[in-house]
């Protein structure tokens, strides 16, 4: 497990155990951020809805669009948990593992489009913090999406960086969710 340990799942909240108990029916366990996030029930509360807020069926990004970003974020960050469920995730979104597996050199592959290269292009400059998204990179997200798309995305990364600095800083370790080929928590420079 991590540097925190959890708690015995009988000392959490309702409120959390029922989110654990979904956690189960969907995953088949507990995961371990849950758990971790679950010792502080109200902040878990809020991240959870933040969470399921950000991975609605009525997103203006299209599904492997959100994880491909939600993953590349998770390399960045050395997140291996992240990196682990959102690699599996984008495998039954419908991306090929070789695409998962280039991602950490996406600037170099010919597997990404357009879309996909800025917004992975933008979720780099808003996880990397300098120089940061510049004014010029605004003006060429406006051309590509509505503010509302851009506002969805800046959201998803941003609560992406939460939750994989979060993870990574208390070691988190991955579930075995994605079998990946080659270690994609290097990331690419």
């Amino acid at each position: 497990m991590s540097v925190v340990a959890a708690k015995e799942i009988t000392e959490y909240p309702w409120f959390v155990r029922l989110f654990f108990w979904k956690q189960k029916r969907t995953y088949g366990r507990v995961l371990d951020p849950g758990l971790l996030w679950g010792r502080t029930p109200w902040l878990f509360a809020a991240v959870a809805l933040l969470c399921g807020a950000l991975d609605c069926r009525s997103s203006p990004l299209s599904p492997a669009l959100r994880s491909l970003v939600t993953v590349r974020i998770s390399q960045i960050n050395h997140c291996a948990f992240c990196v682990d469920i959102n690699s599996a995730t984008l495998t039954k979104r419908g991306v090929a593992m070789a695409k998962i597996e280039a991602l950490n050199a996406w600037r170099d592959s010919s597997l990404f489009t357009l879309e996909e290269q800025l917004a992975l292009e933008y979720a780099e400059a808003m996880t990397v913090t300098e120089p940061g998204v510049s004014k010029e990179f605004r003006a060429k997200l406006k051309r590509q999406w509505q503010d509302d798309v851009i506002v969805e995305l800046t959201g998803l990364i941003a609560f992406q960086n939460l939750s994989s600095k979060f993870n990574a800083a208390l070691d988190v370790p991955p579930q075995g969710f994605c079998k990946l080929q080659r270690d994609p928590a290097q990331t690419h420079s």
